[in-house]
């Protein structure tokens, strides 16, 4: 079985910066593009930003210049660096990884969320 946990998500003011962290765990053989998507309350989801194993990234236009997106192969642990934070910006964050398990299976995998709130 393979497993994403998000942390560090939480509730922000308007300008502010939170780091969202994204560990991938159990019975992994590699992984591929790893993403982060959000969904607002009674919009769809949407990617953020995406990242391949060798590091190319994207990024949705409406985070450009203000969020970051990272992984550390080693530990199989992907982040997201979010600055100048907008409330609209507020939205239930996900993780998800295109995984080879060890039996040599592909396929998508999602974590659980964590809540961003970017209020005054």
């Amino acid at each position: 079985q393979v497993q994403l946990v998000e942390s560090g998500g939480g509730l922000v003011q308007p300008g502010g910066s939170l780091r969202l962290s994204c560990a991938a765990s159990g019975s992994i053989f590699s992984i591929n593009i790893m993403g982060w998507y959000r969904q607002a309350p009674g919009k769809q989801r949407e990617l953020v930003a995406a990242i391949t194993s060798g590091g190319s990234t994207n990024y949705a236009d409406s985070v450009k210049g203000r969020f970051t997106i990272s992984r550390d192969n080693s530990t199989n642990t992907m982040y997201l660096q979010m600055n100048s934070l907008k409330p609209d910006d507020t939205a239930v964050y996900y993780c998800n990884g295109n995984i080879f398990d060890i039996w040599y299976q592909a396929r998508d995998y999602w974590g659980q969320g964590t809540q961003v709130t970017v209020s005054s």
